[in-house]
């Protein structure tokens, strides 16, 4: 295992790894993963954590996000903002684009029967409602991304990485990244 200082020494402040995926190709999982075997600060702060903050269901935030798009510019801004303070894995759908300044910039891919799967898996229900809700999820992610932002997240070919994931466990996927970004260092 990595000394954990070795790795912060390694990573110039500000700096680090941005992960960014659709829902269901493994991104916190993954970043967790990179953050342990390197000794950096894990950065995954989501819509669920800002609705617990501010006391209102999940599922509420997802619609309010859908015309305030302060939602989405605050918790954007506070992601970046915790991964700058010191080396991160930042892990979120717009990791790669917002986090400017990561030394390594990885897309996790997934078709979306293959992502409805272990949403089901993770959350119950049918995979033909599954498919539906994440399919409609993806089209609003977009959307939104493109008026707030500018940002078409289905053009993710400037990362460093892009990683099919359907096929691969997360372990695997880590020691992947985890290579590459010790080798860009060395």
């Amino acid at each position: 295992m990595l000394n954990s200082s070795d790795s912060h020494l390694s990573f110039p402040r500000g700096s680090g790894i941005a992960v960014s995926g659709k829902s269901g190709c493994g991104n916190s999982t993954v970043s967790a993963l990179c953050a342990e075997k390197l000794g950096l600060r894990l950065v995954n702060f989501t819509f669920r954590q800002l609705a617990e903050e501010r006391g209102v269901a999940f599922a509420e935030l997802c619609r309010l996000a859908e015309t305030d798009f302060d939602i989405d510019r605050e918790l954007d801004r506070r992601q970046v903002e915790m991964a700058k303070e010191s080396p991160s894995v930042l892990g979120s759908r717009l990791a790669i684009w917002m986090f400017d300044s990561a030394h390594l910039k990885v897309y996790l891919y997934a078709s979306l029967p293959v992502r409805a799967e272990r949403i089901l898996r993770r959350e119950g229900g049918s995979l033909d409602e599954k498919m539906e809700e994440t399919y409609q999820r993806d089209q609003r992610d977009h959307d939104r991304y493109l008026k707030i932002y500018g940002i078409d997240n289905d053009d993710y070919t400037f990362a460093d990485m892009v990683i099919n994931v359907e096929e691969l466990l997360p372990e695997d996927i880590a020691e992947m990244i985890v290579g590459r970004a010790l080798q860009t260092l060395a």
